[in-house]
């Protein structure tokens, strides 16, 4: 699996996930600029912004450690864009999904307010 495919399985995954845990799923891959948020969702009146990380193994670390500062500015940039654009009024909050698709078995850790925006 090239990590397009990779990728886009674990976003699968992620909304699989997230539809479980009762989130409305708002928008998928959001693009604004040169960023991306990969979900957007709602869930008990909060405005999620959900980045997901999928690796075939964790031998090089968690998924999750691959959301440095930069990506999470980013993220931010680019979420400050869709509330503005949709006129959303929820608090925000910023998840991050990690997935490890190994040969054997999916391991899944969903980190809920894994990053604040910088003030």
């Amino acid at each position: 699996m090239n990590h397009i495919e990779l990728g886009r399985e674990g976003e699968r995954i992620a909304v699989k996930l997230l539809k479980k845990k009762n989130h409305t799923i708002l928008h998928e891959n959001f693009r604004y600029r040169r960023g991306e948020v990969d979900i957007i969702s709602t869930h008990q009146n909060q405005l999620i912004a959900t980045e997901v990380k999928t690796r075939e193994t964790a031998a090089f670390g968690a998924p999750f450690s691959a959301v440095s500062r930069s990506k999470q500015r980013q993220i931010i940039s680019v979420m400050s864009a869709f509330i503005e654009q949709s006129q959303r009024t929820e608090e925000v909050r910023f998840d991050v999904i990690s997935i490890v698709l190994g040969k054997q078995k999916t391991e899944i850790e969903h980190i809920e307010s894994a990053f604040y925006p910088l003030v």
